[in-house]
């Protein structure tokens, strides 16, 4: 694992409700032994910035990436991607991407249809659970002063935070922030300029009243 994820620690962040998993029996075969599918099925994810795909009802099964984008759209943008793309299960969606698990390297790739291209977004998912632990806990713990002539310096100091995951991420898995195009950087900026704040967190009260 790219990052020490341990349930009991998360847990205690954001209470075991809190958490979305996914059974062994969602995934294919070529997936169901891999560390990525173990993590979500014993961790999980957290809730809020990030949704995780319910299996079919029928089947149990997670979709597929062909059974939510047309490959043939993407002219050639999963060229770099491995082998057998259109099998690896969905296992979220996050702002305007499909996430979809690569069984054989371990790696979360990003399916944008509106725009027909694929990234590679975490080099595994312990990486995706410690990108979305951290500003979900941003999200739900920062506050600002509630004094309005202090709302610049709060907004710095946000900042400061969303900068701070961006970079200690970035030492361990460049790849949810290798650039101001990835969802996270999208997503990181939203943050910055107090835009995904809940109604009822702390940010939201001292920010909107």
């Amino acid at each position: 694992m790219l990052f020490d994820i341990d349930r009991g620690e998360l847990a205690g962040l954001f209470g075991e409700a809190r958490f979305a998993t996914l059974p062994a029996t969602a995934f294919p075969p070529s997936a169901a032994d891999t560390e990525g599918a173990r993590l979500l099925r014993t961790v999980g994810v957290p809730t809020g910035t990030l949704w995780v795909r319910e299996p079919d009802e029928d089947s149990g099964r997670l979709p597929r990436v062909r059974d939510v984008v047309h490959i043939e759209d993407f002219d050639g943008a999963c060229d770099d991607a491995s082998e057998g793309v259109g099998e690896w299960p969905v296992i979220g969606w996050l702002l305007n991407a499909h996430l979809a698990l690569d069984p054989r390297s371990g790696k979360v790739h990003a399916f944008d249809a509106d725009e027909a291209t694929v990234r590679e977004l975490h080099g595994d998912v312990s990486s995706l659970i410690h990108v979305t632990v951290r500003f979900q806990r941003l999200l739900e713990e920062f506050t600002f002063s509630g004094d309005s002539g202090d709302e610049e310096a709060g907004f710095e100091r946000l900042g400061g935070e969303v900068e701070r995951v961006r970079r200690e991420t970035s030492g361990v898995d460049p790849l949810p922030f290798q650039d101001d195009e990835t969802v996270w950087s999208v997503i990181g900026e939203e943050i910055a300029a107090g835009l995904r704040f809940e109604g009822g967190s702390p940010g939201a009260r001292s920010l909107y009243g």
